[in-house]
């Protein structure tokens, strides 16, 4: 069975979804290899990822080949590697805040030349300006509180015109004790101030509590 190309980058075969990947021969978190034919695939592995989880719920991430994206809390570098593999034009810059998790996406982005790191935290996005002129697409998962302000002082300072932000949203990450259609609607409200919401969808079963809302700038 061949591979059916979904999105630009990303592709399906029997219910599962994959990247070619850019770095053959090597997995980044486990993940499923397959060839088919001359290219390797790298099985994108929804329950780790929330953009794959998004994927898998049918929306579409607005993701082109040769964007720049802005990721926020990028982490080891699980989701970053997939984008990476998509981005065959294109850049990521992933932020993340913790000295001790960023090692991994280091010693990804020593792999991998279309990804560079930044120690850094996105409540204070001057602090790594200096290497984003406009970003095509604003990508943020970032389990804090105040994770929707953050995204929109990204937004507000990165995404181009025409540009695209995807927020994940984790609602126990915000309260503890208000139902998760409160929050999400708290989340959505301050969001649809700024900007305009195209899509959501939440990631049950891949994450519970979980709500993916996609913007256009």
């Amino acid at each position: 069975m061949k591979m059916e190309e979904i999105q630009p980058g990303i592709y399906e075969r029997n219910g599962k979804i994959y990247t070619r990947n850019a770095d053959p021969g090597k997995k980044v978190y486990g993940e499923g290899l397959l060839q088919v034919g001359d290219v390797e695939y790298r099985r994108w592995e929804a329950s780790r990822s929330k953009a794959g989880a998004a994927v898998r719920k049918g929306m579409d991430l607005g993701l082109e080949q040769d964007d720049f994206v802005l990721y926020l809390g990028a982490a080891s570098g699980t989701t970053v590697s997939h984008f990476s593999d998509i981005l065959e034009e294109g850049f990521v810059l992933g932020v993340e805040y913790s000295d001790t998790v960023i090692r991994g996406l280091v010693e990804l982005s020593e792999r991998r030349d279309n990804i560079a790191p930044f120690l850094g935290d996105a409540r204070k996005p001057g602090e790594y300006s200096e290497y984003v002129d406009e970003a095509d697409m604003v990508f943020q998962d970032i389990s804090q509180r105040d994770q929707a302000e953050m995204f929109l002082k990204n937004c507000e300072k990165f995404l181009r015109e025409g540009g695209k932000g995807l927020l994940a949203v984790k609602a126990r990450s915000i309260s503890s004790s208000k139902d998760k259609k409160e929050i999400f609607g708290d989340v959505r409200g301050k969001v649809s101030e700024e900007f305009e919401i195209v899509d959501e969808t939440e990631l049950d079963p891949y994450e519970k509590e979980h709500l993916v809302l996609k913007i256009e700038g």
